[in-house]
């Protein structure tokens, strides 16, 4: 019996990604399928990165076509392509820089930059290319979480290079200002600042770069957030009904804005003793679960009040590179693979694809 694309393709429409919920026909995850007598070739191309589950998604389909009568051997190849997603109308694209997501909290103290180093240097162990970009001008805390010292080199007198820690590009204003100097600026001054920063950094390739956004909904905030090609934001949050108040309000800015909404992290869910491992939800329970459900948004995850994760950021050695294999790190690479598959679903930026069009009198 001869085998031919059909059956294939009907076998591959039942292998389900676990990232997604959605079999990899239907996701167009299916780049190419060569059959040649008893053997087949399968291609899978995916929209996010995610190398740790490359195994898994290659065993899956294995086994599918594998199973196919007059089927003596299969090899599958499974790669990532990460590609441009549009954003709020009006704001053009950064040169060098795929997506650009915002994590933001609506208060300060619930843990935004921590969960934003992690979560970039999580979307890097997958396999991305990352930035990050600490927006935060008056409480710069990007420079000690990524262990980085010295300040960007500038070979024009005009842009920046940006600063590597860990494997990703990284610019802060904590990296031209001595750590102990207050910074005593009005708005439009931190805006101006931020923007070059974005803008005059040369940044290298970047499928994403993560926003460390200021606490609040203000002026800088909103100003960001109309001015920076946003692709998603990600909002944190503690289960504490008074965090849970403000991070409503971050959201609803940038739904404001026409910036989707990635999801919410729930951060500080839970604590657990050290000495007797008793567990104890500190700032409450579920807040963060029922927010999603009342605004209709995806709930990223949940991580826990640790002191290790505390103590490793402290260090300039954020949980995700010092623990690679411990649960902390587990859990940020958890919510980095769910917020790049949702920027993955979000309709392709097509405006570089095309040239501009110029009428000129002739």
């Amino acid at each position: 019996m001869s085998l031919d694309r059909k059956q294939v393709d009907a076998v591959l429409a039942t292998v389900v990604d676990p990232n997604t919920g959605i079999d990899l026909l239907s996701a167009k995850n299916i780049r190419d399928v060569t059959i040649s007598g008893t053997e087949v070739m399968v291609a899978v191309v995916l929209g996010y990165p995610a190398h740790s589950q490359f195994e898994t998604i290659r065993r899956l389909v294995d086994a599918a076509v594998g199973a196919l009568p007059g089927v003596d051997k299969v090899e599958v190849a499974v790669s990532q392509h990460i590609v441009a997603h549009s954003v709020q109308r009006g704001v053009k694209l950064l040169d060098n820089v795929k997506n650009i997501i915002a994590v933001a909290s609506g208060k300060g103290g619930v843990g935004k930059s921590t969960t934003a180093v992690n979560l970039a240097l999580a979307l890097a162990a997958e396999g991305a290319q990352v930035g990050i970009l600490d927006a935060d001008i008056y409480g710069p805390s990007q420079p000690t979480m990524l262990g980085i010292t010295g300040r960007p080199e500038s070979a024009d007198g005009k842009t920046m290079e940006p600063m590597v820690g860990h494997g990703i590009q990284a610019n802060s204003i904590g990296f031209l200002v001595d750590a102990d100097s207050p910074m005593v600026w009005r708005g439009p001054m931190v805006t101006s600042a931020l923007d070059q920063l974005l803008r005059q950094t040369n940044w290298r390739d970047l499928d994403y770069l993560v926003v460390d956004m200021p606490p609040g909904t203000g002026d800088i905030q909103l100003t960001l957030s109309q001015r920076v090609p946003v692709t998603g934001a990600v909002i944190v949050t503690t289960p504490q009904d008074i965090a849970l108040l403000d991070a409503k309000k971050g959201l609803k800015m940038f739904e404001k804005v026409g910036i989707p909404i990635l999801g919410i992290v729930e951060n500080m869910s839970v604590h657990i003793c050290s000495n007797c491992g008793h567990a104890e939800s500190i700032f409450g329970a579920g807040g963060g679960e029922a927010m999603c459900a009342e605004y209709g948004v995806d709930f990223l995850g949940s991580l826990p009040l640790d002191i290790r994760i505390r103590e490793q950021a402290d260090a300039g050695n954020p949980s995700v590179v010092a623990d690679p294999d411990g649960k902390p790190a587990e859990l940020y690479r958890a919510i980095a693979r769910q917020v790049a598959v949702r920027i993955a679903q979000q309709s392709r930026d097509m405006a570089s694809k095309f040239p501009a069009i110029v009428v000129q009198n002739t």
